[in-house]
């Protein structure tokens, strides 16, 4: 019989594929899970953030000079309509890709803070960074404080409800260097984000990122891996996703 009294290992924080490079285990200082994966690691917290502050943040984020937030249908709301609103505290955009000739609007809406000069470019658009502000700064310093990495821009993206996407990528731009270390802090509506591997698709997970949820992607995993935040017809409020990078200058 084993020792009763032996350290046990906590549970998966959620499924994992079975096969070699694969594991999990309990960070007691960090309270989350270290998680290794072939070409790549993750730190996942489900409740980094306190509640009551996370809900503050999802008011951070809305409010504006003309509109309830509590009670707007963003999806009602053109795009080109969001500098009117006069947001307070981030200046929320609808970026467009060209395809075919044709201009498409993203699905989801985006904002992009940083230092001086930590341009971004993503799917043929770029973006120059808004100034930081407080609340971004606050998430940011909370974030290096216990991750150690440290970051000079944050891209936002507003998931208006579960018609709102994101699809298959990976985050490797040359502007993030080598094997970027990317923290990405989530509030509001829980959403699945999926990864996927690049030699072998059926290799998938799907990790709940709930209101107040840190997930840290690390090592080499940007090289083998993939994600993608899917469409969801029974998520009906907004989920919003900060994802603090560091751009090579």
């Amino acid at each position: 019989m084993g020792d009763l009294f032996a350290p046990t290992q906590a549970p998966a924080p959620f499924a994992l594929p079975t096969g070699e490079g694969f594991g999990w285990h309990w960070n007691d200082r960090l309270k989350g899970y270290d998680v290794d994966l072939p070409g790549g690691a993750l730190f996942y917290a489900e409740h980094f953030f306190p509640a009551a502050w996370s809900d503050r943040m999802v008011a951070y984020l809305q409010e504006n000079q003309r509109q309830d937030w509590r009670t707007t249908d963003w999806r009602d709301v053109p795009g080109d309509r969001l500098d009117d609103l006069g947001f307070t505290n981030i200046r929320w955009k609808q970026d467009s890709l060209k395809l075919y000739g044709k201009s498409i609007p993203l699905p989801r809406l985006t904002a992009w803070y940083g230092d001086p000069g930590a341009a971004y470019t993503y799917s043929g658009i770029k973006s120059d960074p808004n100034p930081w502000n407080d609340g971004l700064i606050h998430i940011k310093n909370r974030i290096e404080s216990v991750v150690g990495d440290s970051y000079n821009c944050v891209l936002l993206n507003w998931y208006r409800d579960g018609q709102d996407s994101l699809n298959w990528h990976a985050d490797d731009e040359r502007e993030l260097g080598d094997d970027p270390v990317i923290a990405s802090a989530n509030f509001g509506a829980t959403r699945d984000f999926l990864l996927r591997r690049n030699s072998d698709h059926s290799q998938k997970l799907t990790i709940p990122l709930k209101h107040g949820t840190l997930l840290v992607m690390r090592g080499e995993l940007q090289r083998h891996w993939k994600h993608a935040v899917p469409k969801r017809a029974t998520v009906g409020g907004s989920r919003f996703n900060l994802t603090f990078r560091n751009i090579r200058q």
